[in-house]
């Protein structure tokens, strides 16, 4: 590794903790006006000097000294960071990440950096050799690091875990000599688990039970694999400890209009600890839902209902006349942390538990939901596996069905208009793989073909801002755009750009908004209040502050400020996983080339069964869409969850 780079000027590190926005309450007018006050270095900091900032008065000059000295932490990762001419900002999440004492833990471990995300094997060997007298590529410490990056970038295609022998492929490209010492490292630092392949049962005749293949062992990040091994043991607990809470007789009191597998699923959640309904759109699993809140309700038994995004939550109040909420509002989430105050010691009072649109759940929230189920609770998780996978790592609603562990209803007759509009037809069809020809006199879904992405994008623009509102008297506050990609014409960031031009023009006041704007949430910040909002709810600028927007969420209206305010974009165009879990009147999806390779099923089915009432298709991706739908995701995830849920207990 090459020679350590010279330690940067204190002024160099202080202007560039300023300029990456790391000091709290630090605007960027007040950071450029710091040099004139005589402040370029953190020895010049003193509540003195700040108050002779113009617009600084004593009390802000108090709080800005106060932050200063809070972020130091932060401000010596910056002061590594620099000196090995990588980017400031990282200090904040390493501070995050490593706790108050982050520099010395990276002057120890410099490789710990890979554990944030956005940071490269070659950021983390320029912070080595800067920090590390003689640093070394063979080094264990680098090692072992690579072994996680390599776990944490599979789980961003939603793996859990690894096989071995590709863990050691990415070890040996990275030049480390001795890859078997490496995942050994790895483990003994707790941060990976390694798993024996799943136990084998002998043949009768075989005179000796059989060796396990070696070949199929695999590692996880401990969290992962833990979350997996929690799951399986607390839906097993949940079998163990539930008993019949009503005669399955008693499903006739809500049996009108419900077809037999409908009933069956409602007498099934009555007996099971934990019981799957699944199918495609208009195929009644709300309408089964709501019967079995209404039996619950007449007797008397507490039920709480849930689903994973704010918009689905509502709609499933709406259909079952019953409160649902967010699962992490469910659970208590607290803040962006990612914990939750209902636990195995504090469980919920419900002795029947709901989830909705359960194809969404990650591996960790499950492991969370399942954990605060108390003994004898009866969970029904209602989902859709032939739409996309969750955003987190895991394969929970798959891995359920495939195990064989729980008792699974899936509803397949179409019951929604009339057996089935155009949107559930074609959705149907694709479901089982078929690009189907829909007639649609009515216009509940219409195909526009473009030759290109700018093409497909002026189209998109033209039929939320004019066509579906003057054909089809369908509001545009009321049309949701889903595209695929972020990037292009047809991309989020441009589409939206284009809507707002024509939908709300301004200026963007605040942290380029205005008022009237639709916004979508890229992050949890559940403890906003009165109660905040979660990952994918889009909503409306209501108003603007200082520093501050006022936004009406689906989940109700909230004011953010500071550091939530980069966690939003506009929402007039979003992408199909973002969409996931709501659904909208009309929806106009967007499949430009650029999206060519990224088409799955999943993806186009989920993307079409967002719109109730109305659908657009703006077709630009060729011949790539009708092979999407033709094969079937090419990309299964490497989970754990359904062989531990298929192993005997014992």
């Amino acid at each position: 590794m090459s020679t350590p780079v010279t330690s940067p000027t204190p002024d160099l590190v202080f202007a560039a903790f300023c300029t990456a926005g790391l000091w709290p309450g630090l605007g960027k007018r007040t950071a450029a006006d710091l040099p004139a006050a005589g402040i370029t270095t953190s020895e010049d900091v003193s509540a003195d000097r700040l108050q002779k900032l113009p617009r600084v008065g004593r009390q802000r000059a108090e709080r800005l000294f106060s932050s200063f000295l809070a972020a130091q932490p932060t401000y010596d990762v910056v002061e590594l960071l620099v000196a090995a001419g990588l980017n400031a900002r990282l200090a904040a999440n390493a501070a995050d990440a490593l706790g108050p004492d982050a520099a010395r833990r990276l002057r120890d471990d410099p490789w710990a950096l890979l554990g944030l995300t956005g940071v490269t094997l070659a950021d983390a060997d320029r912070l080595a050799v800067n920090v590390l007298p003689g640093a070394d590529r063979q080094d264990t410490r680098r090692g072992r690091a690579i072994v996680g990056l390599t776990l944490r970038t599979a789980t961003r295609d939603g793996h859990t875990v690894l096989p071995v022998d590709l863990v050691v492929a990415a070890l040996r490209a990275e030049g480390i000599g001795d890859p078997v010492a490496a995942v050994v490292a790895a483990v003994e630092s707790g941060e990976v688990l390694e798993h024996e392949p799943p136990f084998e049962e002998p043949d009768d005749d075989a005179d000796e039970l059989p060796e396990p293949d070696p070949a199929l062992r695999t590692l996880s990040l401990a969290r992962y694999g833990m979350a997996e091994e929690a799951v399986a043991e607390n839906v097993q607990r949940l079998a163990a400890t539930s008993e019949r809470i009503a005669d399955p007789a008693s499903v006739r009191s809500v049996a009108k209009g419900l077809d037999p597998a409908q009933q069956a699923a409602v007498a099934g959640v009555l007996g099971a600890g934990v019981s799957l309904l699944t199918g495609g759109p208009g195929t009644g699993k709300s309408r089964t839902v709501a019967s079995l809140v209404q039996l619950l309700q007449a007797k008397g038994t507490e039920v709480a209902l849930a689903a994973p995004t704010g918009r689905a939550a509502k709609r499933l109040e709406e259909l079952t006349d019953h409160p649902a909420v967010t699962v992490h509002r469910l659970l208590g989430a607290q803040g962006t942390t990612g914990a939750f105050s209902r636990n195995e010691e504090w469980p919920l009072d419900a002795d029947v538990v709901v989830v909705d649109e359960a194809s969404m759940l990650d591996v960790e929230l499950t492991a969370a939901l399942l954990e605060a189920c108390k003994d004898g609770t009866h969970l029904l998780l209602v989902g859709d596996p032939a739409q996309l996978p969750s955003i987190g790592p895991g394969h929970v609603l798959g891995d359920l069905i495939d195990s064989g562990a729980v008792p699974v209803t899936e509803l397949t007759t179409l019951h929604r208009q009339a057996a089935g509009g155009a949107i559930a037809r074609l959705a149907t069809g694709v479901r089982g793989g078929e690009l189907v020809q829909v007639e649609s006199p009515d216009r509940e879904v219409v195909i526009v073909p473009a030759t290109g992405s700018a093409e497909a994008a002026k189209r998109v623009v033209q039929l939320v801002t004019d066509s579906i509102p003057r054909a089809l008297g369908i509001d545009p506050a009321t049309v949701q755009v889903v595209t695929p990609v972020h990037r292009g014409p047809a991309g989020t960031i441009e589409l939206n750009k284009a809507l707002k031009e024509k939908l709300n023009p301004g200026t963007g006041t605040v942290f380029g908004f205005d008022v009237g704007d639709r916004v979508v949430a890229t992050a949890n910040h559940l403890d906003i209040e009165p109660i905040g909002f979660a990952n994918g709810e889009v909503g409306v600028v209501t108003g603007t502050g200082e520093g501050s927007l006022s936004i009406d969420f689906s989940s109700g209206p909230v004011t953010v400020t500071g550091t939530a305010l980069s966690d939003l974009r506009h929402g007039w165009a979003i992408t199909v996983h973002r969409a996931q879990g709501s659904e909208w009147p009309g929806v106009v999806v967007v499949l430009p080339p650029e999206a060519g390779g990224m088409l799955s099923r999943p993806l186009v089915y989920t993307a079409l069964t967002r719109a109730q009432r109305h659908l657009s298709i703006v077709h630009a991706s060729g011949a790539a869409l009708a092979r999407a739908v033709r094969e079937v995701d090419v990309r299964p995830r490497r989970t754990r969850l359904a062989g531990l849920l298929a192993e005997p207990t014992g």
